[in-house]
């Protein structure tokens, strides 16, 4: 109500500042008194009729929809009732000289027919683009109050920036030059001087009242939302912002909102979804879109499987409780350098894991970096105990690289990304003849051969193995 009666204020000025250069003090009182009267009183009823539906809300006796409309379009409501005030107003003050003549008091300097049509034009027009500016100004606060407080947003915008923005050119620049062309045509000598000279003050006075509202009401907006996407491009998305303006800005504010709340939900679907499924293996699936399935490719990889010797028996002598700690710690080891070196896990498999280098993300020299991993591996959990209940676990590890074939498998939402092929059946059957060869690692020959000279391998001659209807050459690698 303050905001909307400030145009009282503004009145009194603009009619001191007439009346000085005028010379007309006499016409003072009648003048304020109908300002005061209009502006002030009627105003003051006025607002507060306009703003009672809002009261009401904020009081918790109207749900936020039967308020929203109002608080939308409080700013243009306000302004066109001050404005029909202040033609009513200047329409008095016009029309008063004529129709209520005063001998006791001197006569008005007489004003041209143009002059005074520009003055009932102009002087309302000022008015309303004056309280439109206040009352956007007031609104972006209200709205950040009822965000802070109920998370309430606005999501109906009447208002059009580029309309504000005509309107303020049109009010700020082209309403004083035609005050003044009018004068320059309607008057001359000393008349014209005091004219020009009223307008110029009143124009001054009223440009820097009406400057500071516009620019806080067009920018605070925009400054808000550029602060927020700052926020997010930063990596921050539990940023939501208050929509404070009811143009396209505000709306803009409010698919920013909802933009990130895509971003963030997104981003907890990784996170979930990088709990089950490799991380590396999600982000793939996401940064793809489509329907979230993988097509079948092929490529050629590296697959390494490992597996916790003499598990079976390990697990009936401890607490479920226990082993599950035991074995996840393990397998967080185990998962470290795989990882380091480039490598995916596509699955855990009781006690032992499947991993990828190469599938489906780009791993040059995947077979060196599954060697290296294995090794690792190897070295990680040597002499180590895991879990309350401090086992031990000996790991044994097979790799083979060759083409593999990977996708997405399963049937209607139910869907697993794996890896199918010879090579990955020879990973896990070289996985087991470690027990044979009371190795811990066992090496295929396309893996040996894809590693060149980097590392020591032992060759264990050849071996049948099951679903192969020849011998695999196998090796072990030299871990030190």
């Amino acid at each position: 109500m303050l905001r909307a009666i400030s145009a009282a204020g503004v009145d009194v000025a603009f009619t001191s500042i007439f009346v000085a250069f005028a010379d007309a003090w006499a016409y003072a009182p009648r003048s304020i008194a109908v300002g005061l009267f209009l502006l002030l009183g009627v105003n003051a009823l006025v607002s507060w009729r306009l703003f009672r539906p809002i009261e009401e809300y904020l009081g918790g006796r109207r749900p936020f929809e039967d308020a929203e409309r109002r608080i939308t379009q409080l700013p243009v409501l306000t302004a066109s009732r001050v404005a029909l005030l202040a033609l009513a107003m200047v329409g008095f003050r016009v029309t008063a000289p004529y129709l209520w003549p005063n001998e006791t008091v001197p006569a008005l300097p007489s004003q041209t027919l143009a002059d005074t049509v520009a003055l009932l034009l102009m002087l309302p027009l000022f008015y309303f683009t004056y309280i439109y500016f206040v009352i956007s100004d007031y609104l972006g606060d209200l709205c950040g109050f009822i965000f802070e407080r109920t998370g309430r947003n606005l999501s109906l915008f009447f208002g059009r920036y580029r309309l504000k923005l005509g309107i303020a050119l049109l009010v700020i620049s082209l309403a004083p030059m035609t005050g003044v062309v009018i004068d320059l045509l309607s008057y001359d000598g000393v008349k014209l001087q005091y004219e020009i000279a009223t307008d110029v003050a009143i124009a001054l006075m009223g440009v820097a009242v009406s400057v500071y509202f516009i620019w806080r009401s067009l920018l605070r907006p925009i400054r808000i939302l550029s602060r927020a996407m700052s926020t997010v491009a930063s990596g921050d998305m539990s940023v939501r912002v208050p929509v404070t303006s009811n143009d396209e800005v505000g709306e803009l504010t409010g698919q920013f909102n909802t933009m990130v709340e895509g971003l963030r939900e997104r981003e907890q679907i990784r996170e979930t979804f990088g709990r089950y499924v490799d991380e590396s293996v999600a982000s793939t699936i996401l940064q793809r879109g489509g329907n979230g399935v993988l097509a079948g490719e092929t490529r050629e990889a590296t697959i390494l499987f490992t597996d916790v010797s003499g598990f079976t028996t390990i697990a009936e002598k401890i607490p479920p409780d226990q082993l599950f700690g035991a074995l996840n710690e393990y397998l967080e080891t185990v998962l470290a350098p795989i990882r380091a070196h480039g490598g995916v896990v596509n699955t855990f498999i009781g006690d032992g894991l499947f991993a990828s280098f190469n599938m489906p993300l780009a791993c040059p020299g995947h077979a060196s970096a599954g060697i290296r991993a294995a090794i690792d591996i190897q070295r990680a959990v040597a002499g180590r105990s895991f879990g309350e209940a401090r086992v031990p676990f000996v790991t044994r590890i097979g790799i083979s690289t060759g083409a593999v074939i990977g996708g997405s498998i399963g049937a209607g939402q139910r869907l697993s990304f794996t890896l199918l092929g010879d090579t990955v059946n020879l990973a896990a059957r070289l996985e087991k003849l470690n027990k044979d060869h009371g190795t811990s690692i066992l090496v295929a020959e396309t893996t040996r051969a894809g590693c060149g000279t980097e590392f020591v391998f032992k060759p264990l001659g050849s071996t049948a193995v099951r679903g192969r209807s020849g011998s695999v050459a196998i090796f072990t690698v030299d871990t030190l």
